[in-house]
């Protein structure tokens, strides 16, 4: 049971992490205040443009379960069972996530998620919400945060028992820890960045001529990418028959941000690169134009705590790219288990804020690791005949031996093991099969150069 106190747990940042932890936090009975700087979306709506579409997987999917809201979010999700792959001819190729064919990952609208997790926290008396205060400070001692309340120009302080930062990768919690002994940081700019499209229903595309599906101008079950060796532009289902699109390109060079210089010049573009999609997208030049040009980065830093007083999650303790589809899972995941250490060492917040950042350190930096690898992956490999081979072999050998060889991405994707604990497994998976390719191919030899010799 929650420890009896007039001082409310903090939460600063009410996006997915935040609004999430809220939801737990609620439940198990403690008074939670939640900041964010923000207005309320509930009220003045979601920017778009910047918003990358979200892959609900397993990790995520346990911890809405925990919290009563899965069923709610896969009803708004769409499933999608593997990458359908566009080359440049327009030519497709579908490459399935897994053996198992019920297994799937699910495109899910970030508005609309956000707003079910604030609606859920909200309901409860125990929980209360204020929007458009921007932090300004924390003080670590007490602990206390400092906000200005944005549209009425005041300022306001506030004490917590614990103080939990969820806001993001540019995080005002973990700025304000920096400056504490030996906390390390660091973060990693990709020298590409990301720009979002929209590929509108069929029914809105004139003279649209391909395959209808059911008001879908492409397979929605599936995840689209046109892999272009360094480059690529990927395509998620929503709910209201859209696709987002988002261009992951380098800022410079012919194949980057940086060649395009004018409106005049994107059309050819990709008339050049992506052709199979010009036709599917008639605002193409008014969107490109409108949406910003975003980056991508990598942060770590350790402690995610500090004494028994704060502690970081999601984005603002381990932002990462999103090629393994893992932000948003990694987060969720964050919140379960230290909601697990909360209910298993409260009030004791020392033993658990410093269990939850020695848990969670390692499996953080394990899927940044992978994440940065699936780009490689995704742009430069998932198109190459030797790459599918491997996938089919993955594949078969998981149909055959299910609970001997798991491929990392079903690992990842569709398991709840540790994220370190899975990429240690598929390293020894790997040495197993190149072992046993190396003895088949040395007993091949064996047997050809004995035919040789009876031969003579």
């Amino acid at each position: 049971m929650p420890e009896p106190s007039d001082t409310p747990l903090m939460i600063i940042g009410a996006g997915l992490g935040g609004a999430l932890m809220a939801c737990y936090l609620a439940k198990a009975g403690y008074r939670v205040s939640v900041y964010e700087r923000r207005p309320d979306p509930r009220v003045q709506g979601f920017v778009g443009g910047r918003s990358i579409n979200l892959a609900l997987s397993t990790r995520g999917i346990t911890a809405l379960q925990e919290v009563g809201l899965a069923e709610k979010v896969l009803d708004q999700a769409i499933p999608m069972h593997g990458r359908m792959m566009h080359d440049t001819e327009g030519d497709l190729a579908f490459q399935s996530y897994s053996a198992n064919p019920q297994d799937a990952i699910h495109s899910v609208d970030r508005g609309q998620l956000n707003l079910t997790l604030l609606n859920a926290a909200d309901a409860h008396d125990n929980v209360s919400f204020h929007f458009d205060h921007r932090c300004l400070n924390i003080d670590p001692a007490k602990p206390s945060a400092s906000f200005e309340f944005v549209s009425k120009g005041e300022f306001v302080e506030a004490d917590a028992r614990v103080i939990i930062g969820a806001d993001g990768a540019f995080s005002a919690v973990r700025s304000r820890l920096q400056r504490e002994d030996r906390f390390n940081y660091s973060q990693q700019y990709l020298e590409h960045g990301y720009k979002e499209l929209v590929i509108p229903p069929a029914a809105e595309i004139p003279g649209f001529s391909g395959k209808d599906f059911d008001g879908f101008a492409m397979d929605p079950n599936a995840l689209h990418i046109w892999p272009r060796g360094g480059y690529m532009m990927i395509a998620l289902p929503n709910q209201d028959r859209t696709f987002t699109c988002t261009c992951f390109w380098p800022f410079r060079g012919a194949t980057g941000f940086e060649a395009i210089k004018t409106e005049h010049d994107i059309e050819p573009f990709f008339q050049k690169h992506f052709p199979d999609a010009v036709q599917l997208m008639p605002t193409l030049r008014e969107t490109y134009m409108g949406n910003p040009t975003s980056s991508l980065v990598t942060v770590r830093c350790f402690p995610w705590h500090h004494k028994d007083k704060i502690v970081l999650l999601g984005d603002a303790a381990h932002a990462i790219v999103p090629f393994f589809g893992q932000g948003m899972n990694a987060a969720f995941e964050d919140c379960r288990v230290l909601n697990e250490y909360i209910t298993q060492y409260a009030p004791q917040w020392d033993i658990v804020l410093e269990t939850f950042t020695m848990k969670r350190k390692a499996n953080a930096d394990a899927i940044a690791d992978m994440a940065l690898a699936n780009f490689i992956e995704m742009r430069d490999s998932v198109a190459s005949p030797m790459f599918r081979l491997r996938k089919k072999l993955d594949n078969t050998l998981h149909r055959w031996m299910p609970n001997t060889f798991v491929p990392l991405y079903n690992m990842v994707s569709f398991s709840n093991i540790p994220y370190a604990e899975a990429r240690a497994r598929a390293e020894g998976q790997n040495r197993l099969l190149l072992a046993a390719a190396a003895t088949i191919i040395a007993i091949v030899l064996l047997l050809v150069i004995v035919g040789i010799v009876a031969l003579l």
